[in-house]
């Protein structure tokens, strides 16, 4: 039987913001409501299972670093739960987030953003472990210093302060900081994409190093789908908020089945294939705060049908270890058209 670590059940969240004074009174007079709500994530049920590295892939505001924050207990959900090892991860009590475990971690995209500038490394890394008593204070400093080295630092780093680092250097500290608590999954926001290419690489590795090491489990958030490609066993690809295609990466990225996944895929450039002709993907991302009907790409799927626009696609399974969100997979759509798939050889 496998190892299910992370169970995301059927989770939205929804963002929603009242009105001024000023509008609330016009609301009043005329019997409108500027109420505006936000439909950042909408029913996404995962599963990851323990050793596993999930990458979660889309355009930007898809709801990928949403889908995060709620995993990693920043946001609780509006609708839905996330269970680590049966253990609900967090929840909202009076209006505020209340995380239940320690065991999830996140590294943030921005390592500068995310690194008090008033603390030296070695406190930022310790804070955790200290606050929750997870080690005791005697070995506080070994602690530090053996996880400093672990991510490829020196132990006098510990006494410098963030803005002495270099952008890579910085993310290694929040690797750092975040394996401090010992962690049973980790949460990894476009933890390269500020980074040079070569200091993305060495990101990279480290990671991939400390993956055989310590049988971590991650959620691999990015855009890059060359970077999500080299690390992942599975990807998720999101859109408008929806999950709409699940399969184990050298599946997906052999033979993609929803419109949207083929269209993103066959916009990435690649070398040494001769020519080739981009068509990008037509039309702009409906907006989260009205969202259309019916599948939310059926606005600029080029093979949408009757169906598509006024019945959402449930995500159903499509082959081995496979799911897709799309009515072409799942019955037909009503339009007289096949999905082209994009792959290496076609291309």
């Amino acid at each position: 039987m496998s190892d299910i670590l992370l169970k995301i059940d059927a989770v939205s969240k929804r963002f929603t913001r009242k009105p001024g004074v000023v509008a609330a009174a016009i609301d009043r007079v005329t019997g409108k409501d500027s109420t505006v709500t936000v439909h950042a994530v909408s029913n996404v049920s995962l599963e990851v299972e323990r050793g596993e590295v999930l990458g979660i892939v889309g355009e930007s505001g898809c709801g990928k670093s949403t889908l995060g924050r709620i995993v990693s207990g920043i946001y609780a959900p509006t609708e839905g739960e996330v269970l680590l090892n049966g253990d609900i991860v967090a929840k909202e009590v009076h209006g505020a987030v209340q995380k239940q475990t320690t065991r999830v971690q996140m590294i943030h995209q921005d390592p500068f953003a995310s690194l008090n500038p008033r603390m030296k490394v070695g406190e930022i890394i310790a804070e955790g472990p200290r606050i929750h008593g997870l080690i005791p204070a005697k070995e506080v400093n070994d602690r530090v210093g053996a996880l400093l080295e672990k991510v490829g630092l020196e132990r006098a780093y510990a006494n410098r302060l963030p803005h002495q680092f270099s952008g890579g250097q910085r993310q290694r500290v929040a690797i750092a900081r975040a394996l401090a608590m010992s962690p049973e999954l980790l949460v990894l926001d476009e933890a390269v994409a500020s980074l040079d290419v070569s200091i993305q690489a060495q990101v990279l590795n480290l990671f991939i190093d400390l993956r055989k090491d310590l049988g971590l489990t991650a959620l691999f958030i990015s855009h890059d789908l060359s970077v999500v490609r080299h690390v992942c066993d599975r990807v998720a690809i999101m859109y408008l908020g929806r999950l709409v295609e699940l399969a184990p990466a050298s599946d997906l990225y052999e033979k993609p089945l929803h419109p949207y996944t083929s269209a993103l895929f066959d916009s990435v450039p690649k070398l040494g294939v001769g020519k080739r002709s981009f068509a990008a993907i037509q039309g702009e991302i409906p907006s989260p705060i009205n969202p259309p009907s019916g599948c939310a790409f059926h606005p600029r799927c080029p093979f949408a049908g009757p169906r598509c626009k006024v019945e959402i696609p449930t995500i159903a399974k499509a082959g081995t270890g496979r799911s897709v969100a799309c009515h072409i997979h799942n019955g037909g759509t009503g339009a007289e058209a096949s999905v082209p798939v994009f792959t290496e050889a076609a291309a």
